[in-house]
């Protein structure tokens, strides 16, 4: 018996699938892929899956790590192509690899975001504009949340969230690459996308992909 990380692609309309269905498609998979994986005990036994960092609706993804526990010397290689040969459009395992690094070691993760403009004048507005308000500090949105069954609203500071930033203009779109907070003090882009959206002006988010993640030394986590 051993864990394995597989490092899953989520992309295209794959992206509009929940992450309850993303648990079901890979409940359902490994089973047609015939890997002997080990279920839970107790009154309701069910396959160990366990998606470490869920993705949000509507967002693509260079790999998602998803642990599962096998119960016999299948190799890692092999994982992989059994996978790929009964999961959905969008949705592959990029590489199945041991489990290295622990959870609660990510600390960021690296995005790409993409909007969309009228023109390249108002896409280069917004650049310089989203440019300056990272430096500045100034960047403040509403995150809500629950506590109990009460939905509760906090401000909280984007740029205290935002370990690299960088922004640049191809044609009418800009383009984002950023490093944010992940893991226990996690910050979802479209927060960002939010902060800005309320200092500048509107726009239309093309495009949220999650590039890789990162430990607090900003070395990658595997």
């Amino acid at each position: 018996m051993r864990d394995v990380r597989l490092w899953i692609k989520k992309e295209g309309r794959a992206k509009y699938i929940s992450h309850l269905d993303m648990n079901r498609c890979f409940t359902r998979a490994v089973r047609r892929a015939g890997i002997n994986i080990w279920y839970t005990e107790g009154f309701n036994p069910h396959p160990y899956l366990n998606f470490l960092t869920p993705l949000s609706l509507g967002q693509e993804s260079d790999g998602e790590p998803l642990d599962i526990r096998i119960m016999d010397d299948m190799q890692n290689d092999e994982i992989t192509q059994r996978m790929n040969g009964v999961l959905p459009e969008g949705i592959s395992v990029a590489v199945t690899s041991d489990c290295i690094s622990k959870c609660a070691d990510i600390a960021f993760a690296r995005y790409t975001l993409v909007l969309d403009f009228e023109d390249e004048a108002k896409a280069q507005s917004f650049t310089n504009e989203a440019r300056q308000a990272v430096n500045d500090g100034k960047l403040f949105a509403e995150k809500v949340g629950k506590k109990g069954r009460n939905k509760t609203v906090k401000q909280i500071d984007i740029c205290a969230h935002i370990k690299e930033f960088d922004i640049k203009t191809d044609g009418e779109t800009a383009v984002i690459d950023t490093v944010l907070s992940s893991g226990n003090d996690n910050l979802n882009p479209t927060l960002l996308v939010s902060a800005l959206n309320g200092v500048i002006f509107k726009e239309e988010l093309l495009h949220i992909r999650r590039k890789g993640f990162f430990k607090s030394d900003m070395t990658e986590w595997r």
